[in-house]
């Protein structure tokens, strides 16, 4: 068992809120002339290249159950939807707006859990639900007034993400997160690989834009580096503190995500937007410390 270190927990977790705006920020920047294909192959590509070294020198197995395996397959799919969603909402959306939108994932995966697995929901949980949801839209009201329909995006990246994370849970206690995110990037190429022949059949360029320069590709490659490391430093921050102490932080991201976008592409969610972001990490910070409460007084039981 690892000791808690719940400053060091905190401090992984900061470096997570940080470099998740940071890759969507390079997203934006090259979804402008490179296509999102291109930047899911390299994104889950990088995930392996890096994840799969690392698995052999720490000794984690690569061995999948055959039901783990069904699970990672829909895990894969998922990723690929959730990501290939989040890439092209950039396209259109200030980085603020698109995050403040994808965090109605945890109201969710609440109702999910709720719907789905039978979990205990209380009226007050149910009731920070709507006001999340309700200062969602505050955020997807002008955004969608500006761009359409990409301002939906960042719901159906919620959603996946929901599904995402309740697979992992289902999965988590069978396998290491380090060698199932190394596998899932060779299963997210794997399903990706027949996709680009289709593409290719189909005549859609696949090809970016304009030549790229160094800088470009490395800012490429960029893309999968931030997005593995992030994805390590979220496991690690909860291998060395409790959920209950890192997860509120998870939505020091949207700060994060206004200054990138501000200080890169001079982005700034408008007044009703503005609202609607504080509106749903309150709603979120709440039902946060609503479960804590309820952890703590059924471990009391």
């Amino acid at each position: 068992m690892t000791a808690d270190r719940p400053l060091l927990g905190i401090a992984l977790m900061l470096g997570f809120c940080v470099l998740a705006p940071l890759g969507d920020a390079i997203a934006k920047y090259l979804g402008a002339f490179i296509p999102v294909f291109v930047l899911l192959v390299v994104r889950f590509g990088v995930q392996g290249v890096l994840l799969l070294p690392l698995c052999w020198l720490t000794g984690r197995s690569l061995r999948l159950t055959p039901r783990v395996m069904r699970i990672a397959w829909v895990r894969a799919a998922l990723h690929i939807i959730g990501i290939g969603a989040m890439f092209t909402a950039l396209r259109y959306l200030p980085i603020a707006d698109a995050v403040a939108i994808a965090f109605v994932m945890p109201f969710i995966m609440l109702l999910l859990g709720w719907a789905v697995l039978g979990e205990a929901v209380g009226w007050r949980r149910l009731a920070a639900c709507a006001v999340g949801f309700c200062g969602t839209l505050m955020v997807i009201q002008p955004a969608f007034e500006d761009v359409g329909w990409p301002a939906l995006l960042p719901l159906v990246v919620a959603l996946v993400f929901a599904l995402y994370m309740l697979s992992t849970r289902i999965v988590a206690k069978d396998v290491d997160p380090i060698a199932l995110q190394a596998v899932n990037g060779f299963m997210a190429l794997a399903l990706l690989i027949p996709l680009g022949g289709a593409f290719w059949m189909a005549d859609l360029s696949m090809l970016p834009g304009r030549d790229l320069g160094a800088w470009q590709v490395s800012l490429l490659l960029g893309i999968g580096i931030i997005g593995t490391i992030a994805h390590l430093l979220m496991s690690w921050s909860l291998k060395f503190a409790p959920s209950a102490t890192v997860a509120p932080m998870q939505y020091l991201e949207i700060p994060f995500a206004t200054l990138i976008g501000y200080l890169v592409f001079e982005d700034l969610p408008n007044a009703l937007a503005a609202i609607g972001i504080l509106i749903t990490m309150a709603a979120g910070l709440y039902i946060i410390v609503r479960e804590q409460a309820m952890a703590r007084r059924a471990a009391a039981v």
